[in-house]
């Protein structure tokens, strides 16, 4: 999957894979967040000369909106490979909370917390990056949402559940699970939190 390049005037072909080096800039922007990051650590992240670096993206901001739409991306398509291997609305919701309460205690996967980090460090400050994460955030709540009604629909989970208002519940669960991660609290078990979140459907 790859990532819309920023524009760029004429000249040498770019010498990296923008995907790749995003994918390292995404780890560093979770690790230290935007403004602890020098160009100088996103360069050795992104596996990049800083010359090159400048030349593509106009600032340290501009790479960090790159970083999004490519963390989003692949989210995206990690969950869609989850939910086509699972059948029926409520076992499919099941697999998704399962895939966003997993992010925050899988110690391998250090991508988890961009959004978060993009939302509380820096989304204040900055409309274009406030309406970035605010579509992400939709997005979730869409397919969380979608999930609901698909499980209303075949039977599996009950049609009196207010789907929009469980489906924005569940999105502050997954993203609270994140923030008490950052935050140091001692971790709950993946499926005991995705159990509880399950009987609010009853």
């Amino acid at each position: 999957m790859s990532s819309p390049a920023p524009p760029r005037g004429p000249g040498r072909p770019r010498e990296f894979d923008l995907d790749v080096a995003l994918d390292g800039a995404i780890v560093a922007f979770c690790e230290r967040g935007f403004h602890a990051n020098s160009i100088t650590q996103l360069s050795e992240a992104m596996g990049v000369g800083t010359g090159s670096l400048y030349k593509a993206f106009p600032d340290k901001r501009g790479l960090f909106l790159a970083a999004v739409e490519r963390y989003a991306a692949l989210r995206g398509a990690q969950l869609d490979a989850v939910l086509d291997t699972v059948e029926g609305g409520r076992e499919r919701l099941r697999a998704a909370l399962t895939f966003y309460a997993a992010t925050p205690h899988d110690g391998d996967d250090r991508q988890g917390c961009l959004l978060v980090n993009a939302a509380t460090e820096s989304a204040t400050f900055d409309t274009a990056l406030a309406n970035r994460i605010r579509d992400c955030l939709s997005l979730t709540e869409s397919r969380l949402a979608g999930l609901i009604a698909e499980g209303q629909s075949d039977g599996s989970i009950d049609q009196t559940i207010d789907g929009p208002a469980t489906a924005r519940l569940m999105l502050c669960l997954i993203h609270g699970l994140r923030v008490v991660g950052q935050a140091g609290m001692p971790p709950i078990g993946v499926a005991a939190l995705v159990d509880a979140a399950m009987r609010t459907l009853r």
